[in-house]
């Protein structure tokens, strides 16, 4: 999200994180801005019942957990490596002193925040009120429409992430995806999801 060489000049130290990790828990006071270097990590919920809900996942050169910095409130999720992780890691006050010194940098932060409460709104809409394959669109209809991409759009989460996602069990990912190639409102290539 910050571009590497106007973040490298805040002097960020870099963490390593091993696969299944947890870098930060939910409810934990918020102190760093994380960057991943390299690596993946899923941001995500467990429910009193023990089921996982995944908020999202973010990989090479993109952030986490911002929101409760700029907010000042604790972690509203936890935050795992899906793979061995390089981090940026950046003390809060260094990161407000940062967003104040970089006003594009402030504003792309603004809009990343808005795009994100765009999800979750459409998301918990989904959730509350649609039936799986209505689920599974929106997501994907979200995901190509935030990636700019014109034409046809494939899709890089595995069914379990969709899975993860929508909060639906895998079984039924397979099965509504399936439904929705049949009903032409999504293609599959070799296993692939494109829409």
């Amino acid at each position: 999200m910050i571009p590497v060489n106007i973040l490298e000049t805040y002097n960020p130290s870099i963490k390593t994180f091993h696969k299944d990790e947890i870098i930060f828990n939910e409810s934990d006071i918020a102190k760093y801005y994380y960057q991943l270097k390299s690596g993946k990590v899923k941001m995500f919920n467990l429910t009193e019942e023990g089921k996982e809900f995944t908020q999202g996942f973010f990989e090479k050169n993109t952030s986490f957990g911002e929101p409760p910095l700029l907010g000042a409130f604790d972690y509203p999720a936890s935050a795992m490596c899906l793979t061995d992780c390089e981090v940026y890691v950046l003390e809060r006050k260094v990161f407000i002193k940062l967003l104040i010194a970089q006003p594009e940098i402030h504003l792309k932060f603004t809009k990343l925040l808005c795009n994100r409460m765009l999800y979750k709104a459409k998301i918990m809409k989904e959730l509350s009120i649609h039936p799986p394959e209505h689920r599974i669109l929106t997501l994907l209809h979200h995901l190509k429409d935030t990636s700019n991409t014109e034409g046809l759009y494939e899709v890089k989460l595995t069914r379990q992430q969709i899975s993860d996602l929508t909060g639906l069990r895998v079984e039924t990912v397979i099965r509504a995806v399936k439904h929705l190639e049949k009903t032409k409102k999504l293609i599959l290539k070799q296993r692939k999801v494109f829409i």
